[in-house]
């Protein structure tokens, strides 16, 4: 039972599997001047959190009480916040990685994190959107510049990340590509894909030519061969470091752009995010939800790396509502 000086959230102490996860009750935060407190309804779980929990990454203090995603009502605003009122439905990406903590009750953030959560969807799918959202738009839109009939390759296609950015190069007017495995084709192309490659049959160099984007989320041996598919002033965009030390003059010497992202906290990011959701030009699929108190078995499924969009936890009224 809590109260108003406490709140629940999912804590570690430690980094190791999801067991080191457990629900306790913690002092609830107060918002500072620029910050607003939000309620939270619903948080996703992204790869970036299992991560997190399983090894020292940017984060080294405990304990720790992860998530970056939320959605939910402004409880309280700090001193000199204009945008958003307490009552107000937000969403919004914490800053990442340092302003971690959606995975309770309640979160403190800067109030220029969020946005006004899309009337048309509740706070499930807003939940699932920000991280992901805010990723592949920062990658395909503010990095790469996507125009109308360019060829977009999205690697992972039916993943967090990827599911999201087919819909949102699709409403940019690119020709879209993806890679998934088969089971996952048709809904790839439910989301607009052109074309759907099955990298477990097919190597995805042989099929796709000429691209003007690639977004890779995964490194390793798909950024490298990905360089190769890049028509000459194309660009490639990964979110994770290069494995090979020789890339820089490699992507040099065949006229191309490679750029590294690490998804940054925006307002205007989140406000492009939610006008294409009342658009219906971007919607978040929601594999499975947990309520709070069970985390560990929502980084558990996560980390099968089976999953078709998004993992959210609901909390607060949302667990109640799923509950009923």
């Amino acid at each position: 039972m809590t109260n108003n000086a406490t709140m629940r959230a999912i804590s570690q102490d430690n980094h190791g599997t999801p067991d080191v996860l457990k629900e306790v009750l913690i002092p609830r935060p107060a918002p500072g001047p620029s910050q607003i407190l939000v309620a939270v309804r619903a948080a996703g779980v992204n790869p970036t959190d299992w991560k997190h929990r399983s090894q020292v990454l940017f984060l080294d203090r405990m304990p720790l009480v992860l998530g970056w995603d939320v959605s939910g009502v402004v409880e309280a605003v700090g001193y000199g916040v204009t945008l958003f009122k307490p009552g107000d439905e937000v969403f919004g990406m914490l800053p990442y990685p340092y302003g971690v903590g959606s995975h309770a009750e309640y979160v403190t953030a800067p109030a220029r994190a969020f946005a006004p959560k899309p009337a048309g969807i509740d706070h499930v799918q807003a939940g699932a959107l920000p991280l992901a959202a805010l990723t592949a738009y920062q990658a395909l839109v503010d990095t790469a510049a996507v125009a109308p009939g360019q060829r977009v390759l999205v690697h992972a296609a039916a993943g967090g990340v990827g599911h999201l950015a087919v819909q949102i190069a699709k409403a940019r007017g690119a020709y879209v590509i993806g890679t998934a495995s088969a089971p996952k084709h048709d809904f790839v192309r439910s989301l607009g894909a052109d074309e759907v490659i099955d990298y477990r049959t097919t190597d995805f160099r042989d099929v796709a030519h000429d691209i003007d984007v690639v977004l890779d989320p995964m490194s390793g041996e798909t950024r490298a061969r990905s360089l190769e598919v890049l028509r000459p002033g194309g660009v490639l965009v990964s979110l994770l470091p290069p494995t090979d030390p020789d890339e820089a003059q490699k992507a040099e010497a065949r006229g191309v752009r490679v750029e590294t992202l690490l998804v940054e906290a925006d307002h205007a990011g989140m406000s492009a995010v939610a006008d294409l959701v009342a658009a219906g030009s971007l919607r978040a699929h929601v594999e499975a939800t947990f309520p709070l108190a069970e985390a560990a078995k929502a980084h558990a499924l996560g980390e099968t790396d089976r999953t078709t969009g998004k993992i959210v936890l609901v909390v607060g009224e949302s667990e109640a509502a799923r509950a009923s």
